[in-house]
């Protein structure tokens, strides 16, 4: 199987997915009202975040580390939220997530249609939750985290474009991220455009992530962020992780999610990044 099929999931399957989730976990948020023509579908990767955030070992830590005797309420930051539907999950369970509700969302995206998209989600899955949630604070469009305040970060979440596939070409950005003049809908060629945007990450999958992980130091709280970035096997999670312990005192790095296997390697990861400063 191709590096881009596997990546694709049908909606017969997305739709057995939910209803398993729906049967035997929290529930996953509705994106029906997203145009996945040019926003990226909640797939694999999308419900591993979501399996390993609500799991029993990841809910411990994160009870453990921001517990309510811990100080401000954590800022939950996802680039790249596509749908919205891991942001939306996060927000709608934070007291399931984290043992507390004052939890603080934001999001960013490259995509302005996704921004729009996904801020419906994490609107309406608040709503729609019957205890009193999360604080949901915006979607901004722009370029990874470029927008954030230093140090400001608790939690990351980054689904990146981790296939191994040629970069889209920005030079057409500005012009595809809105509706062309006059119409109100968008072309295939924008369409296109908007969907590589979610999934080709250039060679070995990892331009756009290791991007990303470059700005993580200087992106989460120092005393107790953490970050939940997913990889794929091509993306060589191993060397990713050695990499990461060598920044600097207290960084760690593992695997605390993992999704089918592929030639023997687990096919996605989920690898959370912290500093452990004790």
């Amino acid at each position: 199987m191709s590096s881009i099929s596997y990546w694709i999931v049908s909606t017969a399957h997305f739709r057995i997915l939910c209803w398993l989730r729906h049967s035997n976990m929290l529930p996953t948020p509705s994106t029906s009202h997203v145009c996945f023509d040019r926003v990226y579908e909640p797939a694999e990767d999308s419900f591993l975040l979501l399996d390993t955030l609500s799991s029993a070992s990841e809910s411990g830590f994160l009870k453990d580390r921001f517990n309510a005797e811990s100080g401000a309420p954590p800022l939950v930051l996802e680039v790249g939220v596509g749908s919205g539907v891991v942001l939306a999950f996060t927000a709608a369970n934070a007291k399931s997530i984290f043992g507390r509700q004052d939890v603080l969302t934001l999001g960013t995206d490259i995509n302005s249609f996704a921004c729009k998209a996904a801020s419906q989600t994490v609107r309406t899955a608040l709503n729609d939750n019957v205890n009193p949630a999360s604080t949901f604070l915006d979607v901004v469009n722009g370029d990874l985290a470029s927008s954030i305040r230093p140090h400001s970060i608790d939690v990351f979440i980054f689904n990146p474009p981790y296939v191994p596939a040629e970069l889209p070409n920005f030079t057409h950005h500005d012009r595809y991220s809105v509706l062309p003049p006059g119409k109100d809908a968008t072309s295939f060629e924008q369409d296109s455009y908007l969907l590589e945007l979610s999934y080709a990450g250039g060679e070995d999958g990892m331009v756009v992530t290791n991007r990303m992980l470059n700005q993580i130091p200087e992106l989460l709280d120092v005393g107790r962020g953490v970050a939940y970035v997913l990889l794929c096997a091509q993306n060589k999670p191993e060397l990713v992780k050695e990499q990461i312990r060598e920044w600097g005192v207290g960084w760690e790095a593992e695997t605390v999610g993992s999704s089918g296997k592929q030639a023997g390697w687990e096919k996605l990861q989920i690898v959370r990044i912290w500093r452990n400063l004790k």
